[in-house]
């Protein structure tokens, strides 16, 4: 029987934010993001809660695996490159765009350090920065109307979040190419083919199937689970440098527009 901290703890990852709610379901966390994800991309204080909340869960013996469930309600590849001309033309704030770097940036070290399997689970309009988020992850489930797109290739930018790194790892550095260069969109079937994702499911059942599959994970030991995700994510460093090296290269092309 656990006793009445433990107990606390456990009740007290039930949550809902005005971004994100979430509820464990035995040794499962199911975390849900509402919609509107590229603005709160620059929200520091939203940033600090979320992963204030992930070091809570962290600490937290009686979860082996957490969920991500995105908001079917995701910004697009053309809401994505307004709103990141807006940043660069019409805010005149180049802060804005370091903020949001800087929470991305964070987020995935979160996510690749966190101690528990993290499942990701999408659907709809997913933009790369997005897309990078998920290749954080250590399994990643989409719906069947999943589109991923590429608003970056008609910004002029590089991509944001650490897709590279991920997909150079996972896949060499031809095939890296040809996702980030030759395809500005790739359907949920075409990410399946290429190796970007691990199951393709219908809409309706998305949530459903994602939780069969994060109660298979957590059917072994924790420190298994947690083990094995050190040893596949070795050497962390790297990417830390990485993700430092790709805000250098993402502001060389920034700042020149900025300015003009």
């Amino acid at each position: 029987m656990k006793g009445g901290t433990e107990m606390s703890e456990d009740r007290g990852l039930d949550i809902s934010r005005d971004f994100f709610s979430a509820k464990r379901i035995e040794n499962v966390l199911l975390l849900r993001f509402q919609n509107n994800m590229v603005l709160r991309a620059t929200d520091l204080q939203a940033k600090d809660t979320l992963l204030n909340y992930l070091d809570r869960v962290s600490k937290n013996d009686s979860v082996k695996v957490v969920v991500f469930v995105s908001s079917p309600d995701k910004t697009g590849s053309q809401e994505y490159i307004e709103f990141f001309r807006h940043l660069l033309k019409s805010s005149r704030d180049l802060q804005a765009i370091h903020r949001m770097c800087n929470v991305i940036d964070q987020l995935i070290l979160e996510i690749v350090g966190l101690n528990k399997i993290i499942v990701h689970a999408t659907s709809g309009r997913v933009i790369s920065m997005f897309l990078n988020v998920s290749l954080a992850c250590d399994y990643r489930i989409v719906a069947d109307n999943t589109v991923f797109q590429n608003p970056y290739l008609e910004l002029g930018v590089v991509p944001k979040g650490g897709g590279p790194f991920f997909l150079s790892k996972k896949f060499g550095r031809s095939k890296a190419y040809e996702i980030l260069l030759f395809r500005k969109e790739i359907t949920a079937h075409e990410a399946l083919k290429l190796g970007i994702v691990d199951r393709v499911v219908p809409f309706d059942n998305l949530e459903s199937e994602t939780l069969k599959i994060a109660h298979r994970f957590s059917e072994r030991p924790s420190s298994t689970l947690s083990g094995t995700k050190r040893l596949l994510n070795y050497p962390v460093n790297d990417l830390k440098e990485y993700l430092e090296f790709e805000n250098q290269e993402l502001f060389k092309i920034i700042e020149p527009a900025f300015w003009k």
